[in-house]
């Protein structure tokens, strides 16, 4: 059954962009709520939100939970101020330890790349709707909001996880249940009294892994300050000396930074500041969303850069050549399915089970040299190196090279077929033309002289 309860103010006292706004709110029927969950961090769209359950949908009481997956202090005593400025007091949990190594540790392994973005928002979307349906059932909510727009990728991700940690209760998505943009949004803010604190159009997204600016705001004309990153510092600003880092890998998974063994948020939260200012990070790439609609996208992510590179790199000296090709393409649908807000779909879980196993042997350490948004590997270090120099390298006498002779003539009798077909003819230029008798005449019987 659904209603429109406390209609919102009267239009009467606003102006006619507000009245306007109001008078679709008005028209909407809405689902009448009675303890309603808030994902809330604090921002326009959580604000906003928040008060919307109290003036549209008619909820006798707000529950505000915020979750700290590692965007800093700074931003949660904002979402802490913010609230309090809306008379609510948020319940604070602590998903940083989950964040890192059940979420960051697959994401290492899996490296974890979205067409150019080592995908972060699209995880925490999913851990904090996790987070929230859990606490908003225990606490007996009968609905939940959140904040996600009906052009972006959150709507799908989070109503993905509220459905299968909360299928009872109901999801309210205001910004887009009411169309409004975010000048909208702005005008509905100035209207109720909400502060806002955004330093950017659009805001931004900040993890420990990745921070997007402005997702979703972005043109091809925008031009963002030098002041607005908090981790990188242009390449141009950097400094002119090279920096040299050691990480140190155990399943796939740093555990060490130039030589200190640290915990996964940690070491990413230092290396972030290192890399950052050796201008490392910088991300600015075209993003086609859920809805296939295109978007470009800004990002810094310094350590998820260095730290992927360098895995990558190990990955390569412990893995067989089938594991890595194998495992290129598994990657590539982890990241397809983690973007596309399928965390907690079978198929996830399959390919975990799968990225996981191959990560037993990927240990060792890799050196780099970090100058002015450049990343050189300088030294490469594993026990469970594959490529041995003994055998491989041209200077080494490790066995008789005309053992692979006959390997290579039996190798070859494909293509010996396929000449006495005519079809060498096709990729020959300026003297046979295709279609052409056959150039040669081949036995397919070969008697092949094995050297004692």
């Amino acid at each position: 059954m659904t209603a429109t309860a406390n209609p919102p103010a009267a239009t009467s006292a606003a102006d006619p962009a507000v009245a306007t706004i109001l008078a679709r709110i008005a028209e909407t029927p809405n689902p009448r709520v009675t303890r309603a969950a808030v994902a809330f961090s604090g921002g326009l769209d959580s604000s906003l939100g928040a008060k919307m359950l109290t003036e549209v949908y008619g909820a006798e009481e707000i529950v505000p939970i915020t979750v700290d997956i590692g965007q800093g202090d700074e931003e949660l005593q904002m979402a802490f101020n913010q609230a309090q400025l809306l008379g609510l007091t948020p319940i604070l949990i602590d998903a940083k330890e989950e964040f890192a190594t059940a979420w960051l540790t697959l994401a290492i392994q899996a490296n974890s790349d979205y067409l150019g973005y080592p995908v972060s928002t699209c995880m925490t979307r999913q851990l904090i709707a996790k987070l929230v349906a859990l606490k908003a059932v225990e606490l007996g909510c009968d609905a939940i909001v959140e904040g996600s727009s009906g052009k972006g990728n959150d709507q799908y991700r989070m109503y993905n996880a509220f459905s299968i940690f909360a299928p009872a209760l109901t999801v309210l998505q205001p910004v887009r249940d009411f169309d409004l943009t975010r000048g909208d949004e702005q005008l509905l803010c100035d209207y109720w009294g909400i502060p806002l604190h955004e330093k950017l159009a659009g805001g931004d997204d900040k993890t420990l892994w990745c921070r997007s600016l402005a997702s979703g705001a972005i043109t091809l004309e925008t031009e963002l300050p030098d002041d607005v990153w908090q981790w990188l510092t242009p390449p141009q600003q950097a400094d002119d000396t090279p920096v040299t880092v050691t990480l140190d890998f155990e399943g796939g998974v740093p555990i060490g930074l130039n030589y200190e063994r640290l915990p996964l948020d940690r070491l990413i939260g230092k290396l972030n500041l290192i890399a950052g200012a050796a201008g490392i990070g910088y991300i600015d790439i075209w993003e086609d969303g859920i809805m296939d609609l295109k978007s470009r996208e800004l990002y810094e992510a310094p350590a998820a850069h260095v730290i992927l590179k360098a895995h990558k790199d190990l990955e390569g000296m412990c893995l067989t050549k089938d594991e890595r090709q194998f495992k290129e393409g598994v990657d590539q649908k982890w990241a397809y399915m983690v973007y596309h807000g399928e965390w907690f779909h079978p198929l996830k879980g399959g390919l975990d089970a799968f990225i996981t196993h191959t990560q037993t042997r990927v240990n060792g350490t890799i050196t780099l040299e970090l100058y002015k948004g450049n990343i050189r590997i300088t030294d490469r270090a594993s026990a469970d190196s594959l490529y041995h120099p003994e055998i491989r390298t041209l200077q080494s006498k490790s066995f008789d090279q005309r053992l692979c002779g006959p390997a290579a003539v039996i190798r070859s009798l494909p293509y010996k077929i396929l000449a006495q077909h005519g079809l060498g003819a096709e990729h020959t230029r300026g003297s046979v033309a295709v279609g052409a008798e056959p150039m040669l005449q081949l036995p397919l019987q070969m008697e092949i002289a094995v050297q004692d």
